[in-house]
């Protein structure tokens, strides 16, 4: 796995969901450190987003969010900003039915399965057993509060990936809608795809991959 960042028009090649290999640049490497603040709740007991000039994103146990949806999308925006996939890894229903309490990963956080060993060439993994998380419930007013937090990583976080992992890519409407007439013209979906880079200005501000259309 390449580190570098990426250079301008340097289309990054796919080798699962969340992982992308790219040419290194001359650069070096550059490992993102996220650094925690006081406090980030609102006058109504809310999270609240902040960023400092280096794009820094507090994370901190008791922050309040007003669902179980506030809650991910929060994690998303900080993960996008250190540089790092997140999935949801699992939930708990209350003896109403209701969702409570739920716990959000970083993608890395399982390990490679012991019945690939046998294989004479393993196929690549971005699993490393990252313990990296978020932990929230929710109390009987329906009000989410984060409850435990694990902010260290055992890999390197990479910032200038972050538009590219599937929990970020995202596909507009206009952009659907544009595909689907595009496809009716009989337009291939590889020149669809260039033109819209093209008018994106590059790759790097794209915010979904040709395997996404």
């Amino acid at each position: 796995m390449f580190e570098g960042m990426m250079e301008l028009g340097e289309e990054p090649i796919q080798i699962s969901d969340d992982e992308f290999l790219v040419q290194s640049s001359d650069r070096g490497n550059t490992e993102n450190v996220v650094t925690l603040e006081d406090d980030v709740l609102g006058e109504d007991g809310r999270a609240v987003l902040e960023m400092g000039g280096d794009g820094t994103i507090v994370l901190e146990v008791g922050m309040k969010f007003k669902n179980e949806n506030e809650v991910y999308e929060f994690y998303k925006k900080y993960a996008y900003n250190v540089g790092f996939p997140v999935r949801k890894r699992n939930s708990r229903r209350g003896d109403d039915g209701v969702v409570r309490y739920i716990t959000l990963t970083c993608c890395r956080e399982s390990h490679r399965s012991s019945n690939t060993s046998s294989s004479l060439k393993p196929q690549p993994t971005i699993q490393t057993g990252c313990k990296a998380r978020l932990t929230a419930s929710s109390d009987i007013r329906g009000v989410w509060r984060i409850c435990r937090v694990c902010l260290e990583h055992n890999h390197k976080t990479s910032l200038s990936k972050s538009r590219l992992y599937r929990c970020s890519r995202e596909l507009s409407a206009n952009v659907k809608r544009k595909l689907e007439v595009n496809d009716m013209a009989r337009i291939p979906l590889h020149k669809s795809f260039n033109s819209a880079v093209v008018e994106a200005g590059g790759y790097e501000n794209m915010t979904y991959v040709e395997k996404d259309c």
